[in-house]
């Protein structure tokens, strides 16, 4: 969806002041621990996935959205889907506990807090296979197509309606803007070089690349 979140090539934001990475800390608070840890948690009760979760977080209201810190965000994206899948009620989100019995059929999807780390660490297979032919291959040229989804969609506002290159081809792989809806398909993936030029207009000489899914283009 156009929304807050995707701030790419926008203006009037101000400068990124990043810490040094040499410096900056993993968390900045105590409870930003507690919200990453909550939300990976919360993700064993299947009850959605990784795109349904991001789309939880996008559909803020967008001053929402940009005053939030990072893990706000989470936090408020995790709430968001709790309540909509009845995991618990908007009365306990506010009251802070339990008023009903826990949900068996879902507390037994967890896992031993031993055995975490290994779970997280062996990572999950995001690949998918198609059906659908391979439209486009290394060196073609292509137009991202100009679209305003109301879903998520992993296509970056900046680029739609541009020109760029095809650089890489992936294979098949998950397509999140289905898969935010609940419905798993697999679809090409490519990454894709842009000249800035194209995005910001003459004397751009930077040059970017964007991983895009093939239904995001058209070949010119």
């Amino acid at each position: 969806m156009n929304g807050a979140h995707d701030l790419g090539g926008m203006h009037g934001l101000g400068p990124i002041n990043p810490e040094p990475e040499h410096e900056e800390p993993l968390f900045h608070a105590e409870w930003e621990k507690r919200a990453l840890g909550l939300t990976l948690t919360a993700g064993w009760l299947g009850q959605w996935n990784i795109d349904i979760s991001r789309f939880a977080r996008e559909r803020q209201h967008p001053v929402a959205y940009l005053s939030n810190s990072y893990y706000e965000n989470w936090l408020a994206g995790l709430e968001t889907l709790l309540v909509e899948r009845s995991v618990i009620s908007s009365e306990e989100l506010a009251m802070g506990k339990a008023i009903n019995p826990a949900h068996k059929e879902l507390t037994d999807k967890c896992v031993p807090a031993s055995a975490v780390q290994d779970i997280l660490a062996s990572g999950g297979p995001c690949d998918f296979p198609t059906n659908d032919p391979q439209e486009f291959k290394i060196g073609d040229k292509i137009k991202v197509i100009q679209f305003n989804p109301a879903g998520h969609t992993r296509a970056p506002r900046y680029i739609r309606g541009h020109e760029g290159t095809i650089c890489d081809y992936y294979g098949s792989f998950i397509f999140p803007d289905e898969n935010a809806q609940g419905n798993k398909t697999g679809q090409h993936l490519y990454n894709v070089s842009f000249d800035g030029s194209q995005l910001w207009g003459d004397g751009n000489d930077t040059t970017i690349h964007v991983d895009l899914w093939q239904s995001y283009m058209e070949k010119l």
